[in-house]
């Protein structure tokens, strides 16, 4: 469903240690998955929105915390209303290959939110 959260990941200063706290605390299941710049732990609960786990990109300026995404349908043309809405971009559109692209954004009240497009094609 667009408009909806469709994925949320913890940008973690300690992943390993943030792996075992949620295992032990829901019996999360993980799948690694690896990257050009680290590593990318996909969480398996059964159920959506899925999620991830991996390396703060920017521990010196960000605590870990937990980023939602938000799907949308066309995500230049999100991102781009959200910036003429007050939002400031902390990430322009990235495409990840095969997959689909993303945008990191603060809103006007300082809340931080992810937006996603699938471009992956079934089939």
């Amino acid at each position: 469903m667009v408009n909806s959260f469709c994925h949320m990941e913890l940008n973690s200063n300690d992943p390993a240690k943030a792996k075992e706290f949620y295992k032990s605390l829901f019996d999360w299941e993980y799948q690694e998955w690896p990257m050009e710049d680290g590593e990318y732990t996909i969480i398996k609960t059964g159920k959506d929105p899925g999620g991830g786990i991996f390396k703060n990109p920017v521990p010196d300026q960000a605590p870990s915390h937990w980023l939602i995404y938000i799907e949308v349908s066309d995500i230049e043309s999100a991102t781009s209303k959200a910036s003429e809405l007050g939002a400031t971009v902390f990430k322009e559109v990235t495409e990840i290959p095969d997959m689909g692209k993303f945008s990191v954004l603060q809103d006007p009240t300082g809340a931080v939110f992810a937006l996603w497009e699938t471009t992956k094609k079934d089939g």
